[in-house]
């Protein structure tokens, strides 16, 4: 018998599909907000623009806010080591996480590096001007199931980008559908693969409802005005709460 979650169809046209709300379950309670810095996750599949986007934001809220970042990759540290060669925060504003496992296991499963890692920032900068505001967890690549659990993270970005296809909004998942934030990204590749951007932000609003949808480009605009507004509007919000 399949699950509850499950209908299946039979014969041509044959069909399973399996409610995500059932079948990727967060077992962590959300972390208590007070006296901790504001936690973003930033996700999405491999080349999305993750650690890109990562830096763009490190480089626009520079001065605005006190911000150290988290890293995951499998098996090297080359999304941190990118960071600070190319000097986007102070080289021990930037941690790295080795997963070992695929990446939705240390983002969502088994948070307990990660969180060790948000808090060794935490404790670096304790006596710092005031202390860590925001702490970036960048995921290393993974699929459109790949959320943060809310024991680990305040808020999550999820980053698609066109080379993928303008099908992949309407292809859901939680990634898609539950993030706080959707960026539709390298919108000036558009044009070079072939893809609709009117028919990705339009199938991304149709399957997120209210929840919203930021179009943008790196080479367009290097410091992600809209993305860094809205993060500090979440950081402003969480830190309102407590």
């Amino acid at each position: 018998m399949p699950p509850e979650s499950a209908t299946t169809g039979h014969g041509h046209g044959h069909v399973i599909s399996f409610d995500p709300t059932v079948t990727d379950h967060d077992h962590h309670a959300p972390a208590p907000a007070g006296g901790r810095a504001v936690r973003i996750g930033i996700g999405g599949p491999v080349g999305s623009g993750k650690t890109a986007l990562v830096a763009a934001l490190a480089r626009g809220l520079a001065g605005r806010v006190r911000l150290a970042v988290v890293t995951n990759d499998i098996y090297t540290t080359e999304d941190a080591d990118f960071l600070r060669r190319n000097a986007v925060l102070a080289p021990e504003r930037v941690e790295a996480v080795q997963t070992g496992c695929c990446p939705h296991t240390a983002i969502r499963d088994d948070i307990t590096a990660n969180l060790d890692a948000v808090e060794l920032l935490e404790e670096r900068f304790a006596d710092v001007d005031g202390g860590l505001e925001l702490v970036l967890v960048e995921s290393g690549g993974d699929n459109l199931t790949a959320v943060f659990s809310r024991g680990l993270v305040d808020r999550q970005i999820f980053v698609v980008d066109v080379a993928g296809g303008d099908k992949v909004p309407r292809k859901g998942g939680p990634g898609v559908t539950t993030a706080d934030l959707l960026v539709i990204n390298k919108t000036d590749l558009a044009p070079l693969v072939g893809a609709d951007l009117g028919v990705m932000t339009g199938d991304a609003a149709r399957i997120r409802g209210e929840l919203p949808v930021i179009a943008q480009s790196l080479v367009e605009d290097p410091g992600a005005t809209e993305v860094g507004a809205w993060v500090c509007e979440q950081v402003a919000a969480v830190r309102a709460t407590v």
